[in-house]
Parts: C-alpha cells; structure tokens; sequence
C-alpha cells in the first residue's frame, strides 16, 4: 500500500483553488499591462496567460510556476512589433516555441544557466530599465517613443506638458502599489489578502469613473476580429535573429524562474504539501508547446513568470491544478468580463508595469554582483540592453565578462621590499602566468646574489613558464651563495631552499611539473585509489642516502600488509618531502609550546581531513575526534570523560578563543542512531551513541528550529540529523561549567561547521530568525572560521 503525496491528493484542492484566485487577480491586470507596453492588441495578453496557465502548467516541469505573458520580452516584442506588424510576430513567436521544443529534446535546459549571473541580471534589469522609461511617458499622459534613448530624449518635453487626469490616476495607482503590503492592524491583515496589484487598478478605476476623468482606456474589440498570425515578411537573417532572440530570452527567463521557485517552495515549512523539484527540460518543453500554441492563436510570447509565482507559492498551491485553474479563471474573464475590464483607465496598467520594470532592478541582485566583483559587467550590460537592445546587450555582456576573467587571470602583482634585517621580500598577488614571467625576472634580478630572501606567493596558480623562470632563478641564487625560503598565502613555510636541495631528485620534480609550493595535497593525490597503494614513486629518492630514516619493507600478503606498506610509505614521503620543511616550524613550537587558537571537535570519520578543510597548519587548531562528533552532558552516565577533559583543558589551560563542533555529510554514527532498535545488548559503540540521542528527539521535536543548508532543506534524514547534532553538541557545550563562564564572560565563540563530503564544501552555521541555516563558506577571508 502506497502513499498519496499530498500534491496529488483531493484534499489539496482547496489550497489550490485560493491559490489560483490570488494569482487570477494578479495575472489579469499584469497581463493587460504587458500587452499595453508592447504595442499588441490587448486580447493577446489575455490568450498568453491563458495559454501559459493551462498548456504550460500541465506539460511543464515546474509544477507551481506560472507562466503568461513575458515581462522579459516586453522590449523584445515592442521592437518585433515594429518592424515586422503583429501577425508576423504572432509567427516568429511560433518558430520560437518549436525552437524550444527542439531545445528540450536535446536536453539542454541546464546549459542555459551556464551564463554569468551578471550578465542574466542585468539583461532583466536592462528590460526592465526600458519598461519604465515608455511606461513613464504614459503615466505622464504622453505616448512612449521607439527606443529607450528617444524615450529619456523626449522626457523633458513630456514633463512640460503634463497631463493632470493621467498623472491623478498613475499616482494614485504607485501610491497603492506602495502602500497596500504595509497596510496595519487587523484590518490591514484582511485588506492585504486581495493583491496589491488589483487593489491598485481598482482604486485607480474607481477614482477615474467616480471623478468623470476623459482618459484612454482598455479597449477589447470583438474576438471575432482578433488577428491570427502570417508568414513572416522581411528579412531572412532578421527573422532568424528574431526567433533566437525570443528563444534565448524566454527559455532564460523561464529557466531562472523555475530554479527561483523551487528555492521558495524549499524554504516552506512542511514536508507533506511540497512538490517534486523542478525538471528543467520538461520546462523548456512546456513552454515551447505553449509558445507555438500562443503564438498559434494570436497571443504575446509566454515565460514563466518571478512575480505571479511568488504569489502562487506564497498563496499556498500545493500541485500544478492551482496554474490551471488561474488560466481557466482567464478563459472566463476574458469572455464575461469584458464590460468591466474597459473601464480600467491605460495610465493605470501603465503604472503598474512601470513598477514592474522598477522591480526588475533588483538591489539583492545589484549586492550579490558587488560583492562577487562582478558590477562592471552588470552594468555594462545593463548599458547595452537599454542603449542597443537585448542581444546586443548580452553579447556586450558576455564579451565584458570575458575580458574580466583574462584581465584577473592575466593581473598579478609583483613588489620588492627591503626589510630592516637585511631580508628581501618577493611578494606576487595573483595568478603567475606567463604574462608576469618579465615583471618576476626584472624583481627577482634586483635581489643580492648573497642576501636572504622570502619570496611570497599569494595565488592559486603557477603555469610552466613563471615556474621555470623561478626554478632557474632559485639555482642560481643558491650557486652565489645566497639563501631564500618560499611561502604561501597564510605565510607559512612551503618551500625552504638550501644549498644540498639542489641535487638531482629536485630536477627530476622540476622536469615531472610537482609545483608542491602551489600544490600542498600533492603527495597525497598520488595514492591511486581508496586503499591508498601508492600510484607513483620515485625509486632513485627513495633508495638515496637523504631517502626517509625508516626504510619500506617489502609489501606484505593480505590486507594488513598492504596497509603496513601504506604506512612505510607515507612516514618515507613525509621524511623525504615534508620533514624538511616544517622542521624549523616544530622546532620552535617545541621550545615555545602549543597556543591553539581553536579547539576543533569533530567525527572520527577517515574522510574528514581537518587541516585540509580549515587550511591549518600545526599549532593552530587543538582537535578532538570521537564517533559522531559528540559532546556528552556534565553528568552524563559515561565511562569516558576524555571529551570533558579536553574542554576543560582547551579552555582554561590553553585558553582558546573559540569551539568548533564540526559534523559531515553520510556520517555513520547518525545512521546508526536513526536504525537503532531497542532492547539490542548494550556494547561500547551503543554505550557512546546514547549521548547522540537529544539530537534524535531534536529533530523529531516541533519546538526547535529547523536547520537547512544554503537554505534548501537537507537532502534525507541522515543529512537532517547531521545538522542538527550539530546544533544540539553546541547546546551540550553551553552546559559545562568552563565553557559557560567563559560565555559569559565574553571571551569565547562557539560555531557549527558541516562538511559535505561528496560536495567538498564546508558550511556555517547561522542562526535565522525561526530556523538554523548552515551557509556556503566563502573563500573570501577563508583563514578564519566565523558563526
């Protein structure tokens, strides 16, 4: 006996048909408005949304999207318009659908999120730019020009001939827009359950009837006389430019919307109502079908829509019934409605889709750019759109970007300076090319044969040419007599030459490309598989006389010999290549003692390799590793205190500044909390998970906050009690008695940090406002762990 989901259930039909009056109300004036900007009859929007409501809603991949009408292709079709007359784009709006449909059947869906976000945003915020300035024209009474720069050219005219009934009618119109979502009290609570969109029509249209006003408004003629499409006419590289055009927009659009509601869908509470995630080809195949239909029938071209989906989601839908239930609300209004929809005033629906042209420019988006460095090509596509048009701005948009990533590529760095103990100090920022190869040989020439030098390199990449010119330049200071040492990004020691280490086995390093001052996990990229047997030696180093002090014996029979050898191994690799290196550093720890700046606790898994992830080195982090990352109660039955005693010494002998609990994806302590069965006879490992178990009814609770990663539910239940042990070890940490005080005190953090093994990505743990919300950890300023 299976179970019904409750998207496909009877008994979701209630959600679903509020759900589709509330987007109805939206789409409706939304709809006329979009027709209004672009120059179409005024049904044709009406035939878009209930095209994009019934046919893409029951073919798409999304089931709570809502298509219509494209705000995105308003400018598009604007141009299309006049150009080519509507029945023609009525075709190319056809052409563009089989496009589509040719798309899906490729499977090519993702590949259109390919595109810099930069340049997607600001293509929409460009389009939406050019919205508001024609929408403007009308709002102030006049009549929009034929490209954005004829509409900013004759705004001042405009402006000194204003029209006062029009402009009464646009005010009134934003003032509700502005207003309705902040309405208060209880009976703002009630009033704000009808759209703000309608409210604002509707009082715009009241206010016009009741004063009398001599206004343009919406005109329906007979569907008898609506226009179907033509053959196209005109050019055959300009109808093709037209197509792709419609094509590349509206699948983008859609595309971006689709993955926008899934993340609003994700973050609603209640497992039970929420729908299959988003199949991004069936998508595309949707509303291609939609678009040869629409266009077939004399309608705009169709998208899936940010704003009317946000307001299906937000209304509660839970199954795509909601979407076609909005477009037969359409059908039918479109067929009994007619006498009140003449009223609403042009300058109304002008004002409105001026708001949502506004909206298009998003300031989430304008900061999220910013703080990725990529504004230049936000804004220069932004430029380009408004000044040139849509293809012309992304292919403006996409050329930007890539100048941008070879300029950063290309940018490095290159100082010189004289320290007061007589030291030298190479500092290259960036990436080490062989465009920095004439910059590094001119400062590296400028170092005294005899001096000592520290040359630092703060970048991620080193190609064969910068590698050469600092080898050479390394052999041949240390044949003067001089002496350097290279470090990394955090300043620690990675490469430390001397006289005797130019011997043969560091030519033959050189020759093979082992660039180990850039590549610190290369020893261990060499084990070929999971077992670890090693996949490349160099048996000339390891049978040298500066080979590792602890000879590999001969590989073994058997599992243990292979693991015997593994160690032999590794101890001759970390002797041979590593010992060197970090020997100074260990020396003077050694004599100063350990000042941990962090008490790092964290799961016994074997894949969970802590300097890797935090990027430490010794002496930073004092580490504690037990099954499942658990911090057993004070007090607690227990045979075991060494996690207390470690606390304890962590915290008021070495003093550290912060604890970190860190858990990880596929952890198999919770797996075995999750299956245990009671009554199983009590052995050390079941002993120990009984401190697991406050996570357990954690997470079955309804009275603690939910945790999330990047704020998308966890995948399964293992991965939601990985969370939220997390969360609960940090509470078990708060009751020890060291731990408290120092709280209290002020002088100590505490984090929570998962890492998703398959991911390789480390995440944060913050605190939301109903809800624990684990964060992508950014690389920027990635030393350091932050709550």
């Amino acid at each position: 006996m299976t179970a019904t989901p409750a998207s496909a259930s009877p008994a979701g039909l209630p959600a679903d048909l509020s759900a589709s009056v509330a987007v109805f109300l939206i789409s409706l004036p939304l709809s006329l408005g979009i027709a209004l900007a672009t120059g179409a009859p005024l049904q044709a929007g009406l035939v878009a949304a209930a095209v994009g409501g019934i046919v893409a809603a029951r073919l798409g991949g999304a089931p709570l999207l809502v298509s219509g009408p494209a705000t995105g292709l308003t400018v598009v079709t604007a141009g299309l318009i006049q150009h080519y007359g509507w029945r023609t784009t009525c075709a190319i709006t056809v052409l563009a659908g089989l496009c589509q449909l040719a798309l899906a059947a490729l499977r090519t869906a993702r590949s259109a999120l390919v595109v810099s976000p930069a340049i997607v945003h600001g293509m929409l915020a460009g389009i939406g730019v050019t919205i508001a300035l024609a929408q403007l024209h009308i709002v102030l009474g006049g009549t929009p020009q034929s490209s954005a720069l004829a509409n900013v050219r004759e705004l001042p005219s405009q402006l000194a001939d204003l029209h006062p009934a029009a402009l009464a009618v646009s005010a009134l119109t934003l003032g509700v827009l502005l207003c309705w979502p902040r309405l208060p009290g209880r009976a703002g609570v009630a009033l704000r359950k009808v759209p703000a969109a309608l409210a604002a029509v509707a009082a715009a249209t009241a206010f016009a009837s009741l004063a009398g006003l001599a206004l343009p408004r919406v005109d329906l003629p007979s569907w008898r006389s609506h226009a179907l499409p033509e053959l196209p006419e005109g050019p055959v590289l300009g109808i093709i430019a037209a197509v792709l055009t419609v094509t590349l927009v509206g699948s983008v659009e859609s595309l971006l919307s689709s993955v926008a509601t899934d993340k609003l869908i994700a973050a609603r509470r209640g497992s039970g109502s929420r729908p299959a995630r988003a199949d991004l080809n069936r998508e595309l195949r949707g509303q291609g079908a939609a678009n040869v239909i629409s266009g077939a029938l004399g309608g705009l071209p169709i998208a899936g829509g940010a704003i009317r989906s946000t307001a299906n989601v937000k209304a509660g839908a839970v199954s795509r019934r909601s979407v076609m239930l909005h477009g037969l609300w359409i059908v039918l209004a479109a067929a009994l409605l007619v006498p009140a929809l003449e009223l609403i005033p042009l300058a109304a629906l002008a004002a409105l889709v001026m708001a949502v042209g506004v909206q298009m420019v998003s300031a989430t988006h304008l900061r999220t750019v910013t703080r990725h460095r990529e504004i230049l090509v936000y804004a220069t596509t932004i430029v380009a759109v408004v000044v040139g048009g849509v293809l012309e701005g992304v292919a403006v948009g996409i050329a930007m970007a890539v100048a941008l990533a070879l300029h950063r590529l290309a940018r490095t760095r290159i100082t010189l300076e004289r320290l007061d103990s007589g030291v030298h100090r190479v500092w290259a920022r960036g990436q080490l090319t062989f465009l920095a190869v004439p910059r590094l040989s001119r400062v590296l020439n400028q170092i005294p044969h005899h001096g000592h030098a520290v040359i630092e390199l703060d970048g991620s990449f080193m190609d064969h040419a910068a590698y050469e010119t600092l080898q050479d330049w390394q052999d041949s200071h240390l044949a003067h007599g001089g002496s350097l040492e290279v470090t990394g990004r955090s300043g620690a020691r990675i490469a430390e030459a001397e006289q005797a280490q130019r011997t043969e086995r560091a030519e033959r390093g050189a020759q093979r490309g082992d660039h180990q001052c850039c590549r610190p996990w290369t020893p261990w990229q060499n084990h070929c598989d999971h077992r670890g047997t090693v996949a490349r030696t160099d048996p000339e180093a390891a049978g040298s006389p500066d080979a590792s002090p602890a000879p590999a014996p001969a590989p073994a029979a058997g599992p243990r010999g292979r693991g015997a050898g593994q160690l032999a191994n590794g101890i001759s690799a970390f002797q041979r290549d590593t010992a060197p290196h970090v020997r100074e550093e260990l020396a003077r720890l050694a004599r100063e003692g350990q000042r941990p700046s962090q008490l790092f606790l964290t799961c016994a898994d074997s894949r969970l390799v802590t300097s890797m992830i935090t990027a430490s080195g010794p002496g930073d982090l004092f580490t504690v590793r037990n099954v499942g990352n658990l911090v057993p109660l004070p007090g607690a039955e227990s045979t075991d205190d060494s996690v207390a005693a470690a606390i304890e010494y962590a915290v008021d002998v070495l003093q550290v500044d912060s604890i970190t609990v860190c858990g990880h994806s596929g952890c198999g302590a919770m797996q075995a909390l999750l299956n245990s069965a009671p009554g199983l006879p009590m052995t050390p490992l079941r002993r120990w998970l009984r401190h697991g178990l406050p996570s357990l009814e954690r997470m079955a609770s309804r009275h603690h906050a939910w945790a999330r990663i990047s704020g998308r539910l966890p995948a399964d239940a293992v991965e939601q009690l990985c969370l939220t042990n997390v969360v609960q070890q940090l509470e078990h940490l708060k009751a020890h008695e060291s731990v408290a005080r120092r709280l209290a005190d002020g002088t100590l953090e505490l984090h929570g940090m998962y890492f998703h093994v398959g991911e390789a990505q480390a995440y944060l743990l913050s605190e939301g406002k109903d809800f624990f919300d684990c964060r992508v950890f950014d690389t920027v300023g990635a030393g350091s762990l932050r709550g």
